[in-house]
């Protein structure tokens, strides 16, 4: 094997011009990650919307048997403060005669179940529900006639789903955050 003048060999037959490509290389690749790193962090989300992924809801001011609507990821979110009679029907419900079948006790947090919290969007078409009516004492959506029971379970109508229970966690006793 014949070499030019200006190639050295090294013991191991590599030449002077591989480890010249191999840094050049390297240099490149990492000149091409500095170059492109703004623009992929760019596409992080926003502080503001880092600030909606969740909220936190002051429970304190809720009336047994009152619910308020809040707003999460820009969904309204229902809370109910149900009473005693709430719970209780819900329970008693057959789960044969549900669409969707879903017990009331895996809709609510354990130790906390007289709080429901919700995603306010019927699941047929996405309008909001109206709270405290309908058939079942629960939600009716006037769009188009779905009626959801006290736990937000769908009851009847074209509705396929029950309201969708968002992640939460209680912080105190007093104090939930969503999502």
């Amino acid at each position: 094997m014949s070499h030019s003048p200006s190639t050295t060999v090294d013991d191991s037959g590599q030449t002077r011009r591989d480890f010249l490509i191999l840094a050049a290389s390297a240099f490149g690749g990492v000149g091409a990650g500095v170059v492109a790193w703004p623009f992929v962090h760019s596409m992080n989300p926003s502080a503001d919307v880092l600030a909606l992924a969740s909220t936190e809801v002051d429970l304190s001011s809720i009336q047994e048997g009152q619910e308020i609507k809040v707003m999460w990821r820009g969904k309204p979110v229902f809370v109910r403060h149900r009473t005693a009679k709430d719970i209780e029907t819900a329970r008693a419900v057959d789960l044969g005669e549900l669409r969707d079948p879903q017990k009331d006790e895996d809709r609510v947090k354990k130790d906390h179940e007289k709080w429901l919290i919700m995603v306010g969007v019927c699941t047929h078409l996405g309008c909001v529900p109206l709270g405290s009516s309908g058939d079942f004492g629960g939600w009716f959506c006037p769009c188009h006639g779905s009626h959801y029971d006290s736990s937000g379970r769908i009851r009847k109508g074209p509705a396929p789903a029950n309201l969708l229970v968002p992640p939460y966690e209680f912080v105190s006793d007093t104090l939930i955050r969503i999502g």
